[in-house]
């Protein structure tokens, strides 16, 4: 078999996770010439296909074949147990093939301001002008496009110029500066010159969205120096002093050995903990699955007044006037790409209802449609954006290793109470920037962004009070590493997926510069 001359290669490096940090940093590592293998718990999919995320499929084999995360998360949020279908991908690229392609840059006092921050536990171990040249190596990378934020004194000028905005766009936009706010085209990974403009959200059946799989994975391949094992689960890593030393996996059902000189995890910030936990890593700061953040979404529905102008979604309108307001860490206001009709809204507040405590009243699931069917015939279809409110890192929200079910998602958090009232400030600044439109704060109580955990290996230069060192390897260990989304201190006020690349970029460097 094909596989047993792999299991028998000594690799340069083993990728665990396909995903954007995982496909950014084999795509480096194998284009300088190191041989890389990747190893995906999902399935390769087909190229075509065109598939959207979908939580009301339940059975796992159809979920693992349209490659979503195929068993329900068990989340315990506030104490209360809920079982649900988060929106996270297992297959090549992960769940950045289903991501709306919103790559944004972290503010600079993100990363160097954090000590004097009212922050919970400080800052980045590394400063905004260190990650800077690989936001500019990993925006050429994703050929992100946009236009620059009014507000930063540090623009990018790897972006590439956006297409045309539609006449709706213009015109909320438009709106936001008579009420005093600086928006911008946002910045998203979309190659447009292959006239696709419909695959936010989705997989795109060509390579118009840069993913990673489409960035990263896909490019590493045609390097000559990347393999890749679909369908291939890591249970184990194995560590001999000082050193990974290869993996345990299950591909296809049969379990497998994998030898390599450095151990690469990008499986994501739900599931990189759990299999350091499950290989039995040492853990000195005992931090490890702990810091768990989510961002928080405001998602509000904006009803422009009726015009022609307004029949297609909104996609490229962004700020970032409530990012940090009056010393209060808030977070950017985006465009979602998404209108909202009569069968949207009754679904978003079905989806409210099932989260909650009244989640087992029949009565309440069918009267979701009484307000949804008001807004949509008074209203007509509305446009859907979000506000991304930036969550601390608590050492109590924390990724839980389930023994008996060691592939299960398990995780604690606690929503704080400084949360709260950041968040009621968040939400009055919001109604305040769309005035003149008609709004309608869609979320009721405070509402984690599921695909955007982080920070559950964070990285620092202390190892008492981090997991991994400054160039994301695990404390006392020299050659495991990890880049997904775990490594971050601070969630920020953006979508994570730039830093991820970007990291993954500067990780690669350090890899092949040697010890």
């Amino acid at each position: 078999m094909e596989r047993d001359g792999i299991s028998e290669k000594q690799w340069d490096a083993i990728v665990v996770g396909t995903g954007v940090g995982g496909g950014t940093i084999g795509r480096a590592l194998a284009e300088k010439g190191l041989s890389v293998l990747f190893l995906e718990k999902g399935t390769t999919g087909i190229r075509t296909e065109e598939t959207r995320l979908n939580a009301a499929i339940s059975d796992p084999v159809a979920r693992t074949v349209r490659g979503f995360w195929p068993e329900p998360v068990v989340g315990r949020l506030n104490g209360q147990e809920s079982t649900f279908y988060a929106p996270l991908g297992s297959g090549v690229g992960g769940s950045s093939v289903f991501y709306a392609a919103a790559l944004e840059r972290p503010e600079p006092h993100d990363f160097d301001d954090q000590p004097r921050r009212p922050h919970p536990t400080g800052g980045w171990p590394i400063s905004y002008a260190e990650m800077q040249p690989y936001f500019e190596a990993a925006e050429a990378m994703y050929h992100v496009c946009g236009t620059f934020d009014p507000l930063s004194d540090v623009q990018s000028p790897m972006l590439v110029s956006p297409p045309p905005q539609p006449p709706g766009d213009a015109a909320i936009m438009e709106q936001l500066r008579r009420n005093g706010l600086h928006p911008y085209h946002l910045h998203s990974a979309i190659r447009h010159v292959n006239g696709c403009l419909e695959c936010r959200g989705s997989k795109c059946p060509r390579t118009c969205k840069m993913d990673g799989r489409s960035a990263g994975v896909e490019p590493a391949l045609t390097t000559g120096h990347a393999h890749l094992l679909d369908r291939c689960e890591v249970t184990r890593i194995f560590v001999d002093g000082a050193r990974a030393t290869g993996v345990r996996a299950c591909h296809n059902g049969e379990e497998v050995s994998f030898k390599a000189n450095r151990i690469i995890l990008a499986a994501g910030a739900l599931s990189s903990p759990r299999l350091l936990m499950a290989s039995e890593i040492v853990d000195g700061s005992r931090l490890m699955g702990r810091n768990l953040m989510f961002h928080f979404n405001e998602i509000f529905a904006v009803w422009p007044k009726r015009s022609e102008s307004f029949l297609s979604p909104s996609k490229s309108v962004g700020f970032r006037d409530l990012y940090h307001v009056d010393g209060e860490r808030l977070g950017m206001v985006q465009a979602m790409g998404l209108d909202a009709s009569y069968g949207d809204i009754v679904h978003h507040l079905r989806q409210l209802l099932a989260r909650s405590p009244m989640r087992k009243s029949r009565l309440l699931y069918e009267a979701a449609r009484l307000p949804a069917f008001l807004a949509a015939r008074l209203l007509g279809n509305a446009k859907i954006f979000v506000g991304l409110l930036e969550d601390y890192p608590l050492a109590c929200n924390r990724v839980v290793f389930d023994q008996l079910r060691p592939g299960r998602i398990l995780f604690n958090y606690q929503v704080p109470d400084e949360l709260i009232g950041r968040r009621a400030r968040f939400r009055k600044l919001i109604r305040k920037a769309f005035r003149g439109q008609r709004v309608l704060l869609l979320t009721h109580r405070p509402e984690p962004n599921y695909g955007h955990p982080c920070g559950t290996l964070r990285f620092g230069r202390n190892a008492a009070t981090s997991v991994l060192d400054p160039d994301c390897r695990v404390h006392g260990l020299e050659n495991l590493y990890a880049v997904d989304s775990s490594f971050m201190p601070t969630s920020t006020g953006v979508n994570p997926s730039l830093t991820i690349a970007a990291n993954a970029l500067r990780v690669a460097e350090r890899i092949q510069e040697g010890p």
